[in-house]
């Protein structure tokens, strides 16, 4: 699923691209990623709207239109945005030659938004999990921004918090952005155990973890995110995030650190990666 930086990748492309664009039309063959609105109202809504800005909040994409509504969308588990020129031809949408075209994973349009440039934003998600709609403001129940908070507040969000630190780190309500890939990282160059209870955390324990989040979240943007499995950016090309992970996935193999096996358990339904010798409970 993408998170926080694959997201924030998305977003920063779509602001040098696309602001000031209009949309022109909009195409489905999946009308059930969208949501409140029937397809045809959807449809109607956006079609003569501009783009006036673009944001984010955890892991959903905020396109500001000039009515001042909003586009949202949730990329889900195997979603992500492309930007391009297709050809609809046959019932089907033909990508340039290249990445668009190369790449499996881009072939999965189930929803195109057309520009008044001659360009379409895209929507290839192979599993149709997307979430899209539009709203009228943004009112999300989500914490903070993990690359927004400094490390007191972010140590004030455990005063009291009770549960595993790995599935707290994964709560979109206690803090927005991160999944199952980052807080396994995020923890393993912490040193600390993803089922640790939160209350046995002290201030140096939150503050490596506080560090780590801001450094491996920051990394990722910087490497274009994760494409471990499903997400590219916009041009449908990989990032690199996943070629420098240390636990995710790596379970059988030797930790970097200590030469130990890293380890797999199932963790609140999701597969989870630690080194158990770095890792110690306390």
């Amino acid at each position: 699923m993408p998170e926080l930086p694959e997201v924030e990748i998305i977003v920063r492309g779509l602001r040098k691209e696309v602001i000031g664009k209009t949309f022109s039309d909009v195409w489905t063959d999946t009308k059930k990623l969208v949501k409140q609105d029937s397809f045809e109202d959807f449809k109607r809504k956006l079609i003569g709207r501009k783009i006036v800005s673009i944001g984010r909040r955890g892991k959903n994409i905020l396109i500001y239109l000039d009515n001042e509504e909003i586009l949202l969308i949730h990329q889900k588990i195997s979603g992500h945005l492309l930007l391009g020129k297709w050809k609809f031809e046959n019932n089907v949408w033909v990508p340039p030659v290249g990445p668009l075209s190369d790449d499996r994973v881009n072939g999965y349009l189930h929803i195109v938004f057309s520009l008044d440039d001659g360009r379409q934003i895209a929507l290839s998600d192979q599993r149709k999990f997307a979430k899209i709609e539009i709203i009228k403001d943004v009112n999300f129940d989500l914490g903070p921004e993990p690359l927004d908070i400094d490390f007191n507040s972010f140590k004030d969000l455990f005063k009291r918090k009770k549960g595993k630190i790995k599935q707290i780190l994964m709560d979109q309500n206690f803090i927005a952005g991160i999944g199952n890939i980052y807080a396994s990282e995020i923890l393993y160059l912490s040193n600390v155990h993803p089922e640790e209870s939160a209350n046995k955390l002290d201030e140096k324990d939150l503050k490596k973890i506080y560090d780590n989040m801001q450094f491996i979240l920051k990394e990722s943007i910087r490497l274009k995110g994760d494409s471990f499995s499903d997400f590219r950016d916009l041009n449908g090309e990989k990032g690199g995030f996943q070629n420098i992970m240390k636990v995710y996935q790596k379970n059988g193999k030797e930790c970097e650190k200590c030469g130990a096996k890293i380890l797999r358990i199932n963790l609140g339904g999701r597969g989870t990666f630690f080194c158990p010798n770095c890792q110690k409970k306390k």
